[in-house]
């Protein structure tokens, strides 16, 4: 008895210094984890998916996955196929080391391995040549394993380096380049693939040995089936699931964020953005075929903001980043470019504040020279008197350019820079002249969706916030609360381009105030919108500047700009509630000095009744059939010289008369003739059908 107390104590004792030396052991040459942290850089959705990844070193694309990301069918394969018992031993399994024993000394050669999954996984942190020291160093490496991680961790590092061929290691790399999906929801023959191709990752590759790759599957399958984790039904449908017999291209959505956010943060190995993938998914389609009808050299850009904290939703550099005859890879959001008339309503913000003149204000579309500078109308026509509100929503240029005389043209530049949204002149040493108000300046996409968010938000600018981790800037007053609103208010009623029906005559539409520009030789055609939810900004033109066949802001950009907003949730108007002060009337309810503006003295040259354009009905579009779902129908002219007076199959209808839109309210279904005119006696109508 004392003798086996001895024996009994003596085998503790050499257990505690296996132990002890084992400690030691780990503790001097702990696993080296280094490979785990050099994935390939990831650009995420706000949701996760990956928008763009960037390869790790070496050229391998390599993403961290855990268990929980995987589908459970897959990891019952993988652990009946590679090691049974794998949530039983501590690293290294005794069973199986003594089959593989015995069926090597029967057979002369290894017939079988005795390897585990921890075993694979220690392999797979530290390759080594595939000899015995390197299996028995493996052992003691799982077992370390086990020890630090368990069994999930190891999972885990499995499923993140697992070789599948080519430069692809881990399962969801694999996954998404065989099926173009994450492997959360697999089938049981996606399933069974994943589970065979590292075995032999060369040799197994879909894309070049198909045939091999299922046979390799079916093998996986069938030992399933013998297993009892699959039925015959199952096993059977699996069978005749197609496998893959080609690698899909990379991912690579929002590609110019991507690129622009890993420059920023080269550290960064995870970059979560806001962008909303299926709608990113739903502009790159959508533009994609609308840039296929444009010229050789021609592409679109587009942006999208959620006003709430101007985080950046959608963001379209160009509609195909690999397009070189396009300038693909040219970022088209932050370039810079001459925006046309865009900036217009800025320029009509701050007349409003300083009470320059009120929307109703009636001002002058004439012929004007400023010192040496004598712009004109872009239609080398002029409507002689309008409102202040007309003249934005026709986008005339001359009183454009008297208010910004008014205003100033550096302190309206400097207004924008502290908003955000500098302007670059063509000589930086040059002082900002009044051709900023008809796009002699440079901006970018980025900077004027960053002012036209501002009109949803009381006139307050903020920086568009890309990043996930970024909180919402520090804002800035662009104009006050009252003059946002008014500009908001007359880019709401300006009409919707042509072959589109304005909002409140289509079921579900979200109200837009929106505003197009075209610069110089048609370079640039611009449309940006804003509502109470979102900014969307478009642009289509030439990256390489070259001129363009008469391509305008209207026809070019405004289409894309109200698709893209039916791609957007209901947004109601962003001028929705009038602030305190609001002044709303007509011409002869304002105060006596906001009722006219008058040009700096000198400016107005005059202009003759005959240079004046006619009215014209914009809206309905003669020939047009329209839908009775809504109450009323909007009415809209361009042109003419006010006041306007309209009728309806030649009865007069209540309209205001220093206004280009009228209300009417229809009294029954059938033919009607919509006619409009002008002060001085010019008409112009539409017939129409209402259904």
């Amino acid at each position: 008895m004392r003798r086996l107390r001895r024996i009994a104590l003596a085998a503790a004792a050499l257990l505690v210094a296996a132990l002890c030396g084992g400690f030691a052991l780990d503790r001097v040459y702990p696993p080296d984890l280094a490979r785990l942290g050099s994935h390939s850089v990831m650009v995420l959705a706000q949701d996760g998916q990956i928008l763009r990844a960037f390869s790790a070193a070496g050229g391998a694309w390599r993403f961290p996955a855990k268990p929980e990301e995987v589908d459970p069918k897959f990891l019952r394969f993988l652990v009946a196929y590679e090691d049974q018992r794998f949530y039983l031993h501590p690293g290294v399994d005794p069973l199986a080391v003594a089959r593989a024993a015995v069926q090597a000394i029967a057979a002369g050669e290894i017939v079988s391995g005795a390897s585990t999954l921890s075993m694979q996984t220690a392999r797979l942190l530290e390759p080594r040549p595939r000899v015995l020291a390197s299996k028995l160093i493996e052992m003691g490496r799982a077992v370390q394993l086990e020890a630090r991680l368990g069994k999930p961790e190891i999972l885990g590092i499995y499923l993140t380096l697992a070789p599948y061929g080519g430069n692809l290691e881990g399962v969801r790399a694999a996954s998404l380049a065989y099926f173009g999906k994450e492997p959360a929801h697999l089938t049981e023959a996606q399933a069974a693939l994943l589970v065979a191709l590292p075995q032999s990752p060369e040799t197994l590759r879909p894309d070049r040995f198909p045939a091999a790759a299922k046979a390799a599957r079916d093998k996986v399958l069938a030992r399933m089936l013998a297993a009892g984790v699959l039925d015959e039904a199952i096993y059977s449908s699996a069978l005749a699931e197609p496998a893959p017999s080609r690698r899909l291209p990379a991912l690579n959505e929002a590609p110019h964020l991507a690129l622009r956010l890993r420059l920023q943060s080269p550290g960064d190995l995870m970059i979560k953005t806001n962008i909303d993938a299926d709608l990113q998914r739903r502009i790159e389609v959508m533009t994609a075929r609308v840039q296929a009808t444009l010229e050789p050299g021609a592409g679109v850009a587009a942006l999208v903001v959620d006003n709430a904290e101007r985080r950046v939703v959608a963001y379209l550099g160009s509609a195909d980043f690999f397009d070189d005859r396009r300038f693909g890879q040219n970022d088209m959001v932050d370039a810079i470019r001459s925006p046309g008339s865009a900036l217009k309503p800025f320029i009509y913000g701050m007349a409003f504040e300083d009470l320059i003149v009120h929307p109703e204000t009636v001002v002058k579309d004439v012929p004007m020279r400023f010192g040496d500078y004598a712009p004109s109308n872009f239609d080398h026509l002029y409507r002689g008197e309008v409102t202040a509100r007309e003249a934005l929503q026709l986008s005339l240029n001359l009183p454009a350019v008297a208010l910004l005389d008014r205003v100033g043209p550096a302190r309206f530049a400097q207004r924008l820079r502290d908003a955000g949204a500098a302007l670059i002149l063509p000589d930086k040493h040059a002082q900002p002249g009044l051709p900023i108000a008809l796009g002699g300046v440079g901006t970018s996409l980025e900077r004027m969706v960053t002012l036209y968010a501002a009109l949803a938000e009381g006139g307050i600018a903020r920086p568009l916030l890309y990043r996930a981790d970024e909180k919402i800037g520090e804002g800035h007053q662009l104009m006050s609360p009252l003059a946002a609103w008014y500009v908001t208010r007359i880019l709401d009623e300006t009409p919707p381009p042509e072959r589109w029906l304005a909002a409140t005559n289509r079921r579900n539409a979200s109200t837009v105030a929106y505003k197009t520009g075209t610069s110089y030789g048609f370079r640039d055609a611009w449309a940006v919108g804003v509502n109470a939810r979102y900014t969307v900004g478009v642009w289509v033109g030439r990256p390489d500047g070259a001129f363009s066949a008469g391509r305008m802001g209207r026809e070019a950009a405004a289409p894309i700009l109200f698709q893209v907003f039916d791609q957007l949730p209901h947004g109601e108007s962003a001028a929705s509630v009038p602030p305190a002060g609001a002044l709303i009337g007509s011409t002869n309810d304002l105060p006596v000095n906001l009722r006219r503006f008058d040009p700096q003295p000198g400016a107005e040259s005059g202009a003759s009744p005959q240079t004046l354009a006619g009215p014209a009905i914009q809206s309905p579009v003669d020939g047009a059939t329209l839908d009775l779902s809504s109450s009323s129908l909007v009415l809209t002219a361009r042109g003419g010289a006010l006041p306007l007076r309209w009728l309806v199959n030649g009865k007069p209808i209540e309209s205001p008369p220093f206004r280009r839109q009228a209300e009417w309210d229809p009294d029954g279904k059938g033919a009607a003739r919509v006619t409009v005119i002008d002060g001085l006696g010019r008409s112009a109508s539409a017939e129409v059908w209402l259904k």
